[in-house]
């Protein structure tokens, strides 16, 4: 490849560059620090834990209503619990002292969670048809792909930044 093939914006910074922000660079006060948390506040991961459930619980309820067998609707909160239980376990891992020791925990640790929860979600979609009686698997698959959205919902509903007006 050419260097006109390569965008501008792609170059690396020159060293020059490099240490001017270098010596821009000011570390935040306390003061700053808290004011830029609050700005910008975080989701905690165990809201979207719980909105998963809820989710779940709706579905659930919902399924029931159209259908009027208990079965489906068991069957669609059971794809949700799928989804909210291996959740759940990965939120405690990755909350634990362990994991927040230093930044290669923090990885071994996400990963090593994230491998735990695929593999109790697939053990428990395994389990399924010896769990429920008379189990509706598109029930059970719309209870997990439900759930499973909500990620993105939290995304949208996530606490908005406070409008502070500059004088």
């Amino acid at each position: 490849m050419t260097d006109s093939a390569v965008h501008p914006a792609a170059k690396a910074p020159t060293r020059e560059e490099v240490e001017a922000d270098r010596e821009d660079f000011k570390p935040l006060t306390r003061e700053e620090a808290q004011k830029l948390r609050e700005a910008s506040p975080s989701l905690s991961p165990w809201w979207v834990v719980a909105g998963q459930l809820v989710v779940g619980v709706v579905v659930a309820c919902a399924a029931w209503a159209l259908t009027g067998r208990q079965s489906v609707a068991w069957s669609a909160f059971y794809g949700a619990l799928a989804v909210v239980v291996p959740a759940a376990l990965f939120v405690r891992g990755l909350t634990s002292k362990v994991s927040s020791m230093n930044a290669g925990a923090a990885v071994f640790a996400f990963f090593l969670w994230e491998m735990v929860k695929i593999a109790l979600t697939v053990a428990m979609l395994f389990a399924a048809p010896r769990l429920i009686e008379n189990l509706s698997w598109p029930a059970m698959l719309v209870g997990l792909i439900v759930a499973m959205k909500v990620y993105l919902g939290a995304l949208w509903f996530k606490p908005k930044r406070p409008v502070t007006h500059q004088t």
